[in-house]
């Protein structure tokens, strides 16, 4: 049985940056509260958000270039900020009957904004069909996380997990094959596992790596070795290097 996630009230978001807000003030899955343009700034130039000022179908509000800069102090915004509510995490759903190829990122102890932001931005560019996000020990989907994300978060599913050990388990009843990654001499290359198959893979933080109950949990253990001085990569890094070496084999239909 999967655990639900337990309802709680609507957080308000705030997203800002034309890229980012684009993709949020296109989708039909959220709700905007509110957009803030900056009068005579970056945003207003754009084509799409002189027709949205015009259009008066969304709350958006001219702010004067004083006010705005003073209200936004510190962020990078281009002239525009995007509030909005909706449901972010979802439910774990059953893949008993899905496709093959399916495959699904896991993280384990990733409490970095910043390095969670850009594994979602990754994942979906890579095609990757959701990411599971622990209630406990990892950080939640923060504004920091959704701006980090450049609105990937809107195309590729954030799955509430209760417990990861227990979904892992869950999930390798289903056929799944969970893969972590950890800097082991007993760990394949990334490159040398088939991921043309039901696949979870887990990441871990940098400085901890992927539990042992989740280690043990694991029918394998990929690494990516290190030439230079430092042993680690940053953990979207890694993810990039392991989700774009699933995707050449996906496309190709073979294995090195």
């Amino acid at each position: 049985m999967v655990k639900k996630a337990k309802k709680k009230f609507q957080n308000v978001y705030q997203v800002f940056g034309i890229n980012g807000t684009f993709n949020i003030i296109q989708s039909k899955k959220i709700k905007i509260v509110r957009i803030d343009v900056m009068a005579g700034g970056m945003a207003e130039n754009k084509s799409w958000v002189a027709n949205l000022i015009r259009a008066k179908s969304l709350p958006v509000h001219r702010t004067p270039k004083m006010q705005f800069l003073k209200q936004f102090s510190g962020k990078r915004t281009q002239g525009i900020v995007v509030a909005f509510t909706g449901k972010i995490i979802k439910d774990l759903p059953s893949f008993g009957k899905n496709r093959r190829n399916i495959c699904l990122l896991a993280m384990d102890n990733v409490e970095d904004p910043q390095n969670l932001g850009q594994i979602i931005r990754t994942s979906e560019c890579a095609g990757i069909d959701g990411v599971l996000i622990p209630e406990h020990g990892n950080v939640q989907a923060t504004n920091t996380v959704l701006q980090v994300s450049q609105g990937a978060f809107i195309h590729i599913p954030l799955y509430h997990c209760g417990n990861l050990h227990q979904e892992l388990r869950n999930l390798k009843s289903h056929g799944f094959w969970i893969v972590g990654m950890e800097n082991s001499i007993k760990a394949k290359y990334w490159h040398e596992l088939d991921y043309q198959r039901k696949l979870v893979i887990v990441m871990g933080s940098e400085g901890k790596g992927i539990r042992p109950i989740i280690r043990k949990t694991c029918d394998d253990l990929l690494t990516i070795p290190m030439q230079g001085t430092l042993n680690s990569l940053n953990v979207s890094a890694a993810v990039s290097a392991v989700l774009f070496e699933r995707q050449r084999q996906v496309l190709q239909g073979t294995t090195n």
